[in-house]
């Protein structure tokens, strides 16, 4: 029997890469198939060799790859190196800036710019520039960068960084409070009968694909997540909407409305890049894949952002256009639903 090494790590021989906390329904699961689960883009061989060299613990104690967690198990996996998130790299990437002075810097992110580096994503995100056109800019406690919030890679929109330790506890509990206004248009499937309401339900990943969040009403599990919204525009079998996030969870919009029948459109991680509201005419489904074409990514955009400045104590707010995608596959739209009328 081939002795199991224990990590060093006051020596800091091995670095943490990833930790997770099994949730209270947690199935009996094979570490290896629940890191799958968790870590995008990693295959069952390479989870299986790092288990194998001693490399995967549950509850800091060395397991094997067919170890089955359980509920609240801590899973973590250390390697030999550094994460390539923790080796930042600054890099001259050009950054859409809206507001700047000595204590906070407003961007404008476009989609497909991932905010902070991670698996799979090690060059060329927001931090990466962020560090190039500022030095010294404090951490928060995931060790990134002037991040006090984060959007989605494939969701373009305003999001405000902390050039300095105050600034960034001071709005760091702006978010905590929920005293920060953050207001997104998103254009998702189907005809949402009600002109405005709200979407209440906990958050929390999902048990059936790791990589997605769902909604549990019943708060036995999740964070507590609220989303007020508002009809903008109706284009026959899709609808423009204005959220208005009273929370922050992960992917909260995008789950949110998955979990009303209204998925957002072009959303591939949850479904919204199949014709999910319509006819079965095939010139329709030629019209919504040139609308996926023109959009190729989740229509949500970060359009309004409010937070009181650090140290003036004046609340400010910043407006961002609607991207250019997002209009052509609007207007699209419109004139899909013009015709629409003529024809009935």
């Amino acid at each position: 029997m081939q002795e199991e090494t224990t990590p060093d790590f006051e020596n800091d021989d091995l670095y943490e890469h990833h930790r997770f906390v099994a949730t209270d329904g947690q199935v009996p699961l094979r570490v290896d198939k629940f890191l799958m689960n968790f870590i995008e883009n990693a295959t069952r061989n390479k989870i299986q060799q790092a288990a194998k060299a001693g490399n995967v613990l549950v509850n800091d104690e060395v397991v094997k790859p067919n170890y089955k967690v359980k509920p609240k198990d801590v899973v973590r996996v250390v390697l030999a190196y550094p994460p390539h998130e923790n080796l930042l790299v600054a890099e001259d990437i050009p950054i859409d800036i809206v507001y700047e002075d000595d204590e906070v810097i407003v961007v404008n992110k476009p989609a497909g710019m991932v905010v902070h580096p991670g698996h799979g994503n090690y060059s060329g995100t927001l931090v990466n520039g962020l560090i190039h056109h500022i030095e010294n800019l404090p951490k928060n406690s995931n060790e990134r960068p002037g991040l006090v919030h984060r959007i989605d890679k494939d969701t373009s929109g305003l999001l405000v960084v902390a050039k300095t330790e105050y600034a960034m506890a001071h709005l760091s509990k702006q978010f905590f409070d929920r005293t920060t206004e953050r207001l997104y248009y998103a254009l998702v499937w189907g005809n949402i009968e009600e002109d405005q309401g709200t979407i209440e339900g906990h958050i929390g990943r999902s048990f059936k694909n790791r990589l997605q969040m769902d909604v549990f009403p019943d708060g036995e599990h999740g964070k507590h997540a609220i989303t007020h919204f508002k009809v903008i525009e109706r284009l026959t079998y899709v609808t423009l909407v204005q959220c208005k996030l009273e929370t922050g969870r992960t992917h909260q919009i995008r789950a949110h409305f998955k979990h009303i029948g209204h998925t957002l459109f072009n959303d591939e991680r949850y479904g919204g890049n199949l014709i999910l509201k319509g006819t079965t005419f095939t010139k329709y489904k030629q019209f919504v894949d040139n609308c996926f074409k023109v959009l190729p990514r989740q229509a949500l955009h970060a359009k309004t952002l409010g937070f009181t400045h650090p140290t003036t104590g004046e609340f400010l707010q910043f407006n961002s256009e609607i991207p250019e995608d997002i209009e052509a596959c609007l207007a699209k739209w419109r004139t899909y639903s013009e015709n629409s009328k003529f024809e009935e």
